[in-house]
């Protein structure tokens, strides 16, 4: 059984949180009005990119926009954001998202990423959580290859379909299973 001697896991964990506290994830901001103008030029981005999503939108209960996730590693990662539960075009309360991971893995990235409820019981179930992790019942829904964000007829009966785009950054893919989302007050 091979084990990492303790400096250099203390070395990996420390480049990690470095590498994330320097890219700018929100951490810091002006509050609930920088969150909010980020969601919203998110959103513009999104519908305007791929405009088979303006329909997904319409339909959900609610809509979670991370804006910025900033995620990176060296052995040990980890990822962080901070974004706004809207229902009804209204923000209504604003979470965290973080997810840790052990493995093989080097460098740093960034995305957005929205979770759609579709479903009335979904949101609730999120909203009255005290940290909802995303995991099997989710639906991902990614774009590849420049191709367009679609919704086949499987995601659209998903109670939460999730969108991951605007990937930058030197770790190939980006994943949400893991993340923890958790209510904060900006």
């Amino acid at each position: 059984m091979t084990t990492l001697p303790r400096r250099t896991f203390i070395a990996g964990v420390g480049s990690t949180a470095l590498l994330t506290a320097a890219c700018g994830n929100g951490v810091g901001s002006r509050g609930a009005s920088t969150i909010d103008a980020r969601a919203d030029a998110t959103l513009d981005y999104l519908y305007t990119r791929y405009p088979n999503t303006v329909e997904l939108g319409n339909k959900a209960s609610g809509i979670l926009v991370m804006p910025l996730v900033t995620k990176a590693g060296f052995g040990v990662g980890g990822s962080f954001g901070r974004g706004v539960l809207r229902v009804n075009d209204v923000s209504v309360d604003y979470y965290s998202a973080a997810s840790g991971s052990v493995g093989l893995q080097i460098g740093a990235q960034q995305f957005a990423h929205t979770l759609f409820f579709m479903t009335d019981e979904a949101l609730e179930e999120f909203r009255r959580s005290p940290g909802w992790s995303a995991g099997a019942d989710v639906e991902y829904t990614l774009n590849e290859n420049g191709e367009n964000i679609s919704a086949d007829t499987t995601t659209a009966l998903s109670p939460v379909i999730a969108l991951i785009f605007g990937q930058a950054g030197l770790i190939a893919g980006a994943t949400l299973k893991g993340t923890k989302y958790t209510r904060i007050i900006p």
